[in-house]
């Protein structure tokens, strides 16, 4: 059932025993937020884009999964039961969306928290107990991450542009409060340029799927008050030529080892226009959305999404406007190789490339990222 809240910008609205997600396909014209009870009404939320953005998919399934065993009043295994109970349902969550990685990050931490409760648990509630204060501590931490992005975005960017006393960003998707628990990855780091006085404009593009950009991310900058021009994908290199971008900065869904980044579809290509224009293109990007065990990005899953949201009007929700009968190819992501990645964003700094021009992702991470690699 969806009820109406107030007009915040808040993706994710938890309390212990419930939580509501803010139903972005309805955004900008309609702010309702739908109550999800357990794993399954989050697992369509995921899987139908109520809720998007690698960092949001995860944490509203870790918490979906909080809410459903809170609320469960009927058992009464042993603390084994319950481990097998929350490890089944951690696996069906992360198969709602299979591209960005921090799901299945934030499925494989919490199955070391539940493992790690039953050594010591009376029975099958305590290791509940232990799964929800986990939930919420990555809830919590999302959010100082994010801010920590952020600051190394626009400390980086000043680095490396000082020569502009005010800088021009285009950014794709949506990476801001809608798309994490709270202030953005990407868009994180516009907000801390304009935050210090020194953000000029921010562009953003349209984005398939859904227009996310058009609708989320546009919706964002309006409602903080920073300067914003929306532009067409396609417009994006006529906008570079005439000079009126310094820098490109992008979320991620997925990392892999070395540097190859997934990002929404048209991505690579905003990657392409911005190195013939020798404009550096940033990628920010939680540490949980780096995926060592993959070598390249050759490995991602890419999902394709349904032929409606190309025929259809609304994302595919309204009228048919394409000509019948003719086929789709819709991927919802892309990959940007690395050598076209002037850096990486994270909460612990910034991944910049070596002598070699590759990555040093395994290092940066290994290291536990302690200082800011330039």
């Amino acid at each position: 059932m969806a009820t109406e809240a107030n007009n915040s910008l808040q993706s994710i609205c938890y309390k212990r025993g419930s939580l509501q997600l803010l139903d972005q396909r309805k955004l900008p014209l309609e702010t309702i937020y739908l109550n999800i009870q357990d794993s399954t009404d989050a697992w369509h939320a995921i899987k139908d884009m109520v809720v998007r953005g690698a960092p949001a998919i995860a944490i509203a399934a870790a918490l979906s999964l909080a809410v459903e065993v809170f609320n469960l009043e009927n058992f009464d295994g042993t603390s084994d039961d319950a481990v097998s109970y929350l490890t089944m349902k951690l696996e069906y969550l992360v198969s709602s969306r299979p591209t960005a990685v921090n799901l299945s990050d934030a499925a494989t931490k919490l199955k070391e928290v539940i493992s790690k409760a039953v050594a010591t648990a009376s029975d099958g509630r305590s290791v509940f107990q232990a799964y929800i204060q986990a939930a919420e501590i990555m809830l919590e931490d999302d959010v100082a991450s994010n801010k920590a992005i952020g600051s190394y975005g626009a400390g980086f960017l000043h680095s490396q542009l000082n020569n502009f006393k005010k800088l021009s960003v285009l950014t794709h998707c949506n990476t801001g409060s809608l798309a994490t628990a709270g202030y953005g990855t990407a868009l994180g780091v516009i907000r801390a340029l304009h935050t210090e006085g020194v953000l000029e404009r921010a562009y953003c593009t349209e984005t398939r799927p859904f227009n996310q950009g058009s609708r989320l991310t546009a919706f964002e900058l309006v409602h903080d008050n920073i300067p914003a021009t929306l532009i067409a994908d396609s417009a994006a290199a006529a906008l570079m030529k005439d000079g009126r971008v310094n820098a490109v900065v992008v979320g991620a869904d997925r990392v892999a080892a070395n540097g190859d980044t997934a990002n929404k579809i048209g991505t690579y290509s905003l990657a392409i226009i911005a190195k013939h224009h020798n404009i550096p293109f940033l990628v920010a990007a939680p540490l949980t959305s780096i995926d060592l065990s993959l070598s390249s990005g050759k490995e991602i899953v890419i999902e394709e999404r349904s032929p409606k949201e190309l025929l259809n009007t609304r994302g595919g929700l309204g009228e048919q406007v394409a000509a019948k009968g003719v086929s789709v190819w819709n991927p919802a992501f892309d990959v940007t190789p690395a050598a076209l990645v002037s850096g990486i964003i994270t909460e612990k700094g910034v991944i910049t490339k070596k002598g070699n021009d590759d990555f040093d992702i395994k290092d940066f991470v290994k290291k536990g990222a302690k200082q800011c690699c330039s």
